[in-house]
């Protein structure tokens, strides 16, 4: 990683990279190499693999479970049989200790992939993501940021992170209004970085999983508001659209890092 990407270069003409990365879930080995090039390394959330909708035999749940009843939670998921889902989930975890197996196998994940994050790096959480155990595993030279906004390169970068509330349940969902809120004192930027996208039908759906993932109308309403330049996301892992321009702002889905393994790249 470039050292050094701070308002004085950027007075002084030298170009600034940021490379940006979403969904990792679990792709430590390609995280490693992210930063490389860049000045900085802005992640989006979701570092945590609890299951793999494409490979049935990796990730929390199927260690726990075998790769044929994620099959099976995953079938019922894609078909939104949810409370089907919830009930096999109940069956599987009966006379397990659910909060403690999660937890110690998350943190095997965050040990792993922290100390994989380049220096620096700007992160804030997705909806899978446990954010009371990210401080214990975030290095100096990572700063999490989630309602809260900083300079790099002399652009100013906004940072919201999580999910709303879905039948999924996944750790970090919060409600409209607090997310909304987030979103309010974040004020102009140039940049904003959230985890899920605007509330647009073309950047919310999935088109393997068949379905319309939540995105946020209080999001969307500050992009047409305070007009960024640009507006960062990940979340939706095969999109229906990966950009658009919204009014002055380009939105753009980063992508699905865990799949690609390529950050996307942003310079001025």
């Amino acid at each position: 990683m470039r050292a050094g990407a701070n308002s004085r270069d950027a007075a002084a003409g030298r170009r600034t990279r940021v490379h940006v990365v979403s969904d990792v879930h679990g792709n430590t080995e390609a995280l490693a190499r992210a930063g490389d090039g860049a000045d900085a390394l802005i992640c989006l959330g979701d570092l945590v693999l609890f299951l793999d909708y494409a490979d049935h035999s990796r990730g929390i749940f199927p260690d726990l479970f075998g790769a044929e009843n994620t099959g099976r939670l995953v079938a019922l998921r894609t078909a939104r049989r949810f409370d089907e889902a919830r009930a096999l989930g109940r069956t599987l975890w009966a006379g397990l200790d659910r909060e403690a197996a999660i937890t110690g196998a998350v943190r095997r994940q965050y040990a792993e992939m922290f100390a994989a994050l380049p220096t620096p790096t700007y992160a804030t959480y997705g909806n899978v993501d446990m954010p009371d155990l990210w401080s214990e595993y975030a290095a100096p030279g990572t700063t999490v940021l989630d309602g809260e906004r900083v300079e790099i390169g002399g652009l100013v970068f906004g940072f919201a992170g999580g999910g709303l509330r879905t039948p999924m349940r996944t750790p970090y969902e919060i409600g409209d209004e607090e997310y909304a809120a987030k979103i309010e004192a974040l004020g102009e930027v140039d940049v904003l970085c959230t985890h899920i996208p605007p509330e647009v039908p073309e950047l919310v759906y999935d088109t393997v999983a068949r379905r319309f993932e939540r995105g946020s109308r209080a999001l969307l309403d500050a992009i047409r508001r305070t007009r960024p330049r640009y507006s960062l996301f990940g979340h939706v892992h095969q999109p229906l659209a990966r950009r658009m321009r919204i009014g002055a702002t380009e939105c753009v889905n980063v992508g699905h890092f865990a799949a690609t393994g390529r950050p996307w790249v942003l310079e001025w």
